[in-house]
């Protein structure tokens, strides 16, 4: 667990402080909008003048809809004045809808609500501390790479955060010493120090919507564990837009060189998303800052469709498994079923009745509920002192049904995976009673309208359970997570998201001292230095590790540079040299569930050819999806850019290929990789099933580093080619040493 931390030197927190208090709302008639400019004119580096007159052309903006200066000071909550130009506002729906109509105004939209999309796996992932030829060792352990975790706060009397043995705040830092974190009582340590470098917080779209937060908790201490989780790595709460834009924006400004967002916004069809969502808005500027912004994909799987955070200048993250579990057994009889668990505290020996819920639910419930465990729904008298069987209902998350069955009298729970939501990825939750979840290929008997107990674990049943334990070498690992949000990108067809994946299930962090352990307000639990966490959320800071290594090894390259070097080593393969498995029986996995694969550190930071692109490449290609020529001029620096030549949306020079509607003609796509290795001969391979795939030309010679070459795909379908049905295939360019692969997905139209 230290070295997976170590492997970080230098880390900067933005926070968010986020609580989830039910308190009043206020501006009955108001709303929290964002209003995008777009870019600001001024450089990286604004003086405190530059500052004070883009907010003052934001209040003379607005005072020209609410009638007077004043009017307008009072209704801003946020003026991002620094690397991203706009404002967040407390306006009526008239308002936002005048202020939208004026030419300078890129976007205004709703400051939503974001959700969280919430040691073993970086040896999972290869690095070993004293392996010399690690990335870790390679890339000095992250040295110098400074990390923005964008996130719910941070426990910095964590081990995870010590700065022994770390060396000076890097000089490019830009933060000062603000560090918004309250002192413990009785204590005189500074929270921040060499390692943790700064914290803020931002909660001003929070309270203009649930009401003044107590001056205790006005900071960027972690009360909830989320975000303590995932910085010390690198879904029971959410935070605002506006406050995550305003985080974002000050990160650019204090000079990092990564940023980690393990939230999002729910999944959209509407093309506009891209100026609309505030990740994608500061992705790009972050990305106009060389700066690579990770981004966690969504819980929403296995539904298609269902991933965010899906802009191509975002690095979007999927989940899936490592080779350790926390396991349990059911056993029944003489058969055993193997489970997932943090702790069983029963007599191992010890025989428990097994009771159903929906046959020990109280009258008023439902089957639907009661399979469920939902809250209110166990009769006492038939559940205590025994072991009930529930359904799982969440797809990351199921602890609230634990504390039904705690607060019913039960000795502890039992807790089937649904099999088409589920599948197979068992979780490992810190439950509040004796629980194990498991997966069962029995049939299901209907004994009630909604009920969806396994045959042979009916009402009556003797079962006895193990203590948990750890186990490692699992296989085949790793397994796409079934929560883990999937493709195809609705808002850009044409770019394949998830770009990779990487560990995202029953992941061991460290955590917040004042949360409790399952994170529900009736669980008592406290002083829990680690604890175990699932969702993309875990996934998102693996990622962002990895390019903070890479970047210190080459801080010269861009960002587009890092995400490809990752994309083009990830592995589609297990540990047991098969391809990926999904979640569920007997199926594969996908580029819409693990997009390029999962990642390979020790094989990212040497990767032979990259993919590279500029800001100016973005821009061509939103000309070529056919936003509007004065928003997409907005959006750069310099307010000039033009629209010029034709442009296709496939030829973005994207680590993946996608073509979401080919019809019967060949369709050319052009790509422009760079050496960043010895002088070499590549040679092309490309597989598509059920289509013609030809590369031109198929070796390419390169002298020195930092050379480019261009090639050309073509593909085309074929009469017998199946319609409106995705196919996968890969383009792999080697030399021997080196291999650089790019999923290819096809769909005829």
């Amino acid at each position: 667990m230290g070295r997976s931390i170590s492997s970080f030197h230098h880390l900067l927190l933005s926070s968010l402080v986020v609580f989830t208090l039910l308190l009043n709302h206020v501006h009955a008639n108001k709303k929290c909008y964002i209003v995008y400019l777009g870019a600001h004119s001024h450089g990286s580096t604004p003086s405190t003048a530059d500052l004070e007159i883009v907010t003052t052309s934001h209040y003379d903006l607005l005072a020209s809809i609410l009638g007077s200066e004043e009017n307008a000071k009072e209704a801003i909550i946020y003026s991002y004045n620094k690397q991203i130009n706009g404002f967040a506002a407390i306006l009526e729906e008239e308002e936002a809808a005048q202020i939208a109509k004026n030419e300078n105004v890129v976007s205004v939209f709703l400051s939503k609500e974001h959700k969280l999309h919430t040691t073993r796996s970086w040896e999972f992932l290869g690095l070993r501390g004293n392996d010399m030829n690690s990335a870790w060792q390679k890339g000095r352990f992250g040295e110098n790479a400074i990390i923005a975790n964008i996130d719910s706060g941070v426990w910095p009397e964590s081990m995870s955060f010590s700065d022994r043995g770390i060396g000076p705040i890097p000089a490019k830092w830009r933060g000062g010493n603000i560090c918004q974190i309250n002192k413990l009582n009785g204590s005189t340590k500074v929270p921040c120090n060499r390692k943790l470098i700064g914290a803020r917080y931002f909660n001003n779209a929070y309270e203009s919507v649930r009401g003044k937060l107590p001056r205790s908790q006005q900071t960027a201490r972690d009360f909830v564990g989320h975000g303590t989780h995932t910085l010390s790595t690198a879904d029971a709460t959410s935070c605002f837009g506006a406050d995550v834009l305003a985080a974002i924006d000050q990160a650019i400004n204090d000079g990092v060189d990564l940023i980690s967002v393990s939230a999002g916004e729910s999944t959209s069809t509407n093309s506009e998303e891209i100026f609309t969502d505030v990740v994608s808005i500061g992705a790009f500027h972050a990305l106009a800052r060389n700066i690579l912004l990770v981004a966690s994909g969504g819980n929403d799987g296995p539904t298609p469709g269902s991933v965010v955070n899906v802009a191509p200048w975002v690095f979007t993250v999927a989940a899936s498994t490592l080779d350790r579990d926390f396991s349990s057994s059911i056993t029944i009889g003489n058969k055993t079923i193997t489970g997932a668990s943090l702790f069983v505290d029963l007599p191992p020996n010890k025989s428990f009745t097994v009771v159903t819920s929906t046959d020990a639910k109280l009258p008023n419930a439902t089957d639907r509920d009661a399979q469920f465990c939902k809250a209110g729904t166990l009769d006492p008298s038939k559940v205590k002192g025994k072991i009930v069987a529930c359904v799982r209902e969440g797809k990351i998350n199921s602890v609230a049904e634990g504390q039904e069955a705690l607060s019913a009298g039960a000795a502890g729970v039992i807790l089937r995976n649904q099999p088409l939501v589920n599948g197979r990825t068992l979780l490992s939750e810190p439950h509040v009673l004796s629980t194990v979840s498991y997966y069962s290929k029995h049939q299901i008997t209907r004994q009630h309208s909604e009920d969806l107990i396994p045959s042979d674990i009916k009402s009556g049943t003797k079962i006895r359970l193990s203590k948990a334990k750890t186990k490692y070498g699992t296989k085949p690992a790793p397994v796409m997570a079934s929560y883990s949000s999937r493709g195809p990108n609705k808002v850009q067809p044409s770019i394949l998201k998830p770009d990779v994946t990487a560990p995202g299930v029953n992941i061991l962090a460290a955590y917040s001292l004042f949360a409790s352990a399952s994170n529900l307000i009736t669980d008592t639990r406290r002083g829990f230095p680690f604890n175990v966490m699932q969702g993309t959320s875990m996934s998102c800071p693996h990622v962002a590790g990895t390019a903070g290594l890479i970047k210190t090894l080459h801080p010269n390259w861009s960002p587009a540079a890092i995400k490809s070097a990752i994309m083009t080593t990830a592995s589609t393969r297990d540990n047991t040299n098969k391809p990926i498995r999904d979640a569920f029986d007997k199926t594969l996995a996908n580029p819409f569930a693990y997009g390029s694969g999962h990642i390979q550190p020790n094989s990212a930071i040497d990767p032979g050819l990259v993919y590279d692109l500029s800001i100016i490449d973005y821009l061509n290609f939103l000309c070529a999806s056919g936003y509007n020529q004065q928003l997409i001029s907005s959006l750069n620096f310099n307010m000039t850019f033009t629209c010029s030549g034709s442009h296709s949306i496939t030829d973005l020079n994207y680590p993946s290929i996608t073509l979401p509607n080919l019809g019967l003609n060949v369709v050319n796509i052009t790509r422009t990789v760079t050496n960043v290795g010895p002088p070499s001969i590549y040679f092309a391979k490309a597989q598509l099933s059920g289509y013609k795939v030809f590369v031109e030309p198929n070796f390419l010679k390169f002298k020195r580093i930092g050379e480019k070459k261009t090639f050309r795909i073509s593909v085309q379908a074929t009469k017998v080619t199946p319609r409106r049905k995705y196919q996968f295939g890969e383009l792999k360019w080697t030399n021997g040493r080196h291999i650089v692969r790019s999923p290819i997905t096809v769909r005829r139209k």
